[in-house]
């Protein structure tokens, strides 16, 4: 930011993401050091092309906007959107090396529809501390999940889920548990009693990173910035 602003700045994020996991959308505020708002020479329309001049290739800056001095980008959060991306075809496809998680079992349409009904269980404002990693130090696990749902895009089985908020590790082991689901060593109407029991071990195992995606920020009445 010192090299777009010509002073060192203060940048607070939306979320933090475990190492290997990808982003969407991701949101952050910018301002000048020690201060709330952020002075600058720049046209508000054009800190995307700035930061794109000297970003790396795999990071893009796709919009800007000023905000309340009293804005947090973590804190303001309604909602977020997770997907986790399953590549359930029957060869490898290098093009998603990294990017999806490659199944090691063929996943039928049958399954699908069980992971399906499975993902609606998670619906509703529980305490989660099954599907949080062992050794968390989160007091207060408890998180209202507003939406869940698995679906197919081609060949790629995808979980889409939407939270107020999510513990470390959480969709990861929600995904993995609905890999469980589809390997029938769950069942859908199980995920409730797994809920319920704020056991970690009676969850799945925690599904590799490759595959997530923080998909989309909520902000303001469910309105995405």
């Amino acid at each position: 930011a010192k090299q777009i602003f010509g002073f060192d700045c203060d940048i607070i994020g939306c979320s933090r993401t475990d190492s290997g996991v990808h982003a969407n959308e991701f949101c952050l505020t910018v301002s000048k050091k020690g201060e709330n708002s952020l002075e600058h020479s720049v046209p508000i329309e054009k800190i995307p092309y700035a930061f794109n001049s000297i970003l790396p290739d795999d990071v893009s800056v796709f919009d800007a906007s000023m905000v309340n001095d009293d804005f947090h980008a973590r804190y303001d959060v309604k909602y977020k959107e997770y997907v986790y991306k399953i590549w359930n075809g029957k060869v490898k496809n290098p093009f998603l090396a990294d990017r999806a998680y490659k199944c090691p079992f063929f996943i039928e349409q049958e399954a699908v529809e069980n992971m399906k009904n499975a993902a609606k269980q998670f619906v509703g404002t529980y305490d989660f501390s099954a599907f949080m990693a062992t050794g968390s130090k989160i007091t207060d696990a408890t998180r209202t999940i507003v939406y869940s749902d698995v679906f197919c895009d081609g060949d790629t089985v995808v979980f889409k889920v939407a939270a107020d908020g999510f513990l470390y590790n959480m969709v990861r082991i929600m995904a993995g548990t609905l890999l469980d689901v589809a390997k029938g060593k769950k069942k859908p109407e199980e995920i409730k009693d797994i809920i319920l029991s704020k056991t970690r071990t009676n969850a799945g195992t925690t599904a590799p990173a490759c595959g997530l995606y923080l998909n989309r920020v909520f902000y303001e009445d469910y309105k995405g910035v």
